[in-house]
């Protein structure tokens, strides 16, 4: 159990948290949300030690092993050890333990101690094997190669040194070590940062696994509604605890701001007539000391404060785009290979419709970024042709979309150099409207946007001059979950075509309508979205497997290939099940609760004694919308565990 209590923390004279306070129990699942430097980062230090509070209690168990992934890779851990040894040594504990072992094994060999002091000895041996073999120790560097593998590295990186990959690839090194840790707290900050979408798939797989209790920050809304069963909201220096997942937070959310609105205007109207009445009886004599009691309970009134909206709260419009030809663009085996490396694309052919939403996936260096330059220009392939259809007006925003800003310059200005030479500037503040820029937000320097008002200053730039083919590489990258919403319905309502590369599993669900998918042998197109996609690309690999066996091998002998397919089929379901299991459980002791109170009430308002009834009838209606929704959470849980239980016995079918 955790217990956060009272805790005060500031910055500089900034709070951070003022009299915050939570609790967590053992295997609790908690997704934190919250606008950025609100103190989300914060919470996960002081739970570490790694800050101290100003004031307050922070209570968790005695010697309980906690893995944190930050941020950033302190720059402690990036020394000369090699990638595996790096991942592998996941549990600190584990290398005093090895050393103490071996340094009893040799006393044991070469010392020749009495009886007590020898039996002491061996029992201690026995201890420190016990303790390695609960910990984990002869398991974890087997678990780090398929963990660093399955997010992406090569066998043949696994011995490289740490140091030699790029920032965002230690990151997935510090997620791997943390992960097979399996310690009894996880913290983890935006883990999915550096992730492309099939190692968000397996950390997602992971973590369904994971029976600790887990504390996740993230944006990712795929993640927190996958792996999470509670949310805290840290904003304005408080924690608010919401007993459900993402969609259940939102929906809470909303509905408590509309109750305290209600409030707020009743409160608000009451303040107003009791101002008017003390303004108008104040200097009569005989009401004066109405009025006296009227001003105290004015000034007993407590205000009613509404919560913050929580991220960008306007609108992101796309302008009509003109009419171009189809198909819009056209790559004609298209071969390329950056210097002194071998080809990273080769004799590809890929045609773009008008309308298309495309999503390219795959792992980090399969070629999706190369491919978008490639299509929009600022690189030239070896071998092969691109066109563009009639008219078609490209908008190109790359992932370094910040180096395009001047600090110096204004918002209005940045944006009026975009126009085309010649065009008219009437139209220009609408533009920055549509994008979030109203009012005097236009006049603010470059040097202080936030990164996600650059990323709407960028699309603003873009849409000066409306395209009708819209590249997209990580657009959402610095959005807060609001404005990543807000974005992907744009894209959604937009007429005109576009192609994205994005690691954010629910924005590629709700945009793409055809994926193109970089797989070993090029890219491979599914005329479907995400989940079709998925589907389909299982199929795939399925029949590729089978097609694989040779042809001589004897009915029911089954391919090493394929046993390992299967174990980790039956690995990644068995996590899938038991939460499914719980869930279904856990659902159905609510529903009894519920029918219980029900039931209840019920007899309250049908018996003789004197009981409030206007008040029972609330909390009767308050049950039974209840036990509305549970249900339908419970259905919905129902279904999910028949469908993998029916995947279970399709797995051992194939068997």
């Amino acid at each position: 159990m955790i217990d956060f209590l009272d805790v005060y923390k500031g910055y500089g004279g900034e709070t951070i948290f003022a009299g915050a306070g939570f609790r967590a129990n053992a295997g609790d699942r908690i997704g934190i949300v919250g606008p950025n430097g609100a103190g989300k980062s914060t919470l996960f230090g002081l739970l570490t030690g790694e800050i101290a509070p100003d004031r307050g209690t922070i209570a968790l168990p005695k010697d309980v092993r906690i893995g944190y992934l930050h941020q950033q890779l302190p720059a402690s851990e990036q020394a000369g050890r090699s990638l595996l040894d790096f991942t592998a040594d996941a549990i600190p504990e584990l290398a005093r333990m090895a050393a103490e072992l071996r340094d009893l094994e040799h006393r044991l060999h070469t010392e020749t101690p009495d009886g007590a002091t020898r039996d002491a000895m061996l029992e201690r041996h026995g201890q420190l094997q016990s303790a390695l073999e609960q910990l984990g120790g002869y398991r974890l560097r087997p678990e780090a190669e398929a963990a660093l593998c399955n997010l992406g590295f090569r066998a043949e990186e696994l011995e490289r040194p740490l140091g030699s990959f790029s920032g965002g690839w230690q990151m997935r090194a510090a997620l791997a070590r943390v992960l097979i840790a399996r310690p009894d707290l996880l913290l983890l900050d935006e883990p999915s940062n550096y992730l492309d979408i099939p190692a968000v798939e397996y950390l997602c797989r992971a973590l369904q696994g994971f029976k600790g209790t887990l504390l996740l920050i993230s944006h990712d809304r795929f993640l927190l509604r996958k792996l999470t069963t509670i949310t805290l909201e840290v904003n304005g220096g408080t924690i608010t605890r919401y007993p459900g997942d993402y969609d259940f937070y939102r929906a809470e959310r909303e509905n408590r701001r509309r109750v305290l609105e209600a409030a707020k205007r009743n409160s608000d109207r009451k303040k107003e007539h009791l101002e008017r009445v003390i303004d108008r009886f104040r200097a009569k004599s005989s009401k004066a000391a109405q009025a006296k009691s009227w001003q105290k309970a004015l000034d007993r009134m407590e205000e009613v404060v509404l919560p913050d909206e929580l991220g960008f709260s306007g609108a992101i419009r796309f302008p009509e785009p003109p009419p171009c030809g189809t198909p819009v663009a056209e790559m004609e085996h298209v071969t390329f290979s950056y210097p002194g490396k071998a080809p990273l694309l080769r004799d590809v052919n890929w045609r773009i419709e008008n309308g298309d939403k495309i999503a390219l996936v795959g792992f980090n260096g399969t070629g999706k970024t190369t491919l978008l330059k490639l299509l929009v220009g600022r690189l030239k392939p070896d071998s092969g042709r691109i066109s563009f259809g009639h008219h078609v007006n490209l908008g190109y925003q790359a992932q370094e979309f910040a180096d395009i800003l001047v600090p110096e310059q204004s918002v209005f200005d940045t944006v009026r150099a975009a126009l085309p030479p010649g065009a008219s500037q009437a139209n220009l503040m609408n533009v920055l409207g549509s994008f979030g820029f109203s009012g005097e937000a236009a006049e603010k320097r470059c040097a202080v946007l936030s990164g996600g008002e650059k990323i709407r200053l960028c699309f603003a730039r873009i849409f000066v001059n409306p395209p009708n083919l819209l590249v997209l590489d990580e657009p959402t990258t610095h959005l807060d979950i609001r404005a990543r919403e807000l974005l992907q319905t744009a894209l959604r309502q937009y007429a005109g075509t576009v192609c994205v590369v994005s690691h954010d599993i629910e924005f590629v669900r709700q945009v793409a309508t055809t994926i193109v998918a970089m797989e070993a042998d090029g890219p491979r197109k599914y005329f479907g979205g995400y989940d079709y996609y998925l589907e389909k690309s299982q199929a795939f690999r399925q029949a590729a497997a089978a097609a694989e066996t040779p042809r001589k091998e004897v009915a029911g002998d089954i391919s090493r290939e394929r046993r390992r397919e299967r174990a980790r089929r039956r690995a990644a379901l068995s996590g899938e099940k038991r939460r499914a299991e719980k869930a279904v459980a856990d659902l159905e002791t609510r529903l009894e609760a519920l029918e219980k109170r029900q039931q209840e009430l019920v007899a309250l308002l049908s018996g003789v004694e004197k009981v409030d009834f206007a008040e029972l009838n609330r909390e009767l209606a308050a049950v039974q919308q209840d036990m509305e929704h549970t249900m339908s959470e419970w259905e919905k849980a129902a279904s999910e565990l028949e469908e993998i239980l029916r995947e279970n016995a399709r797995i051992h079918e194939d068997s």
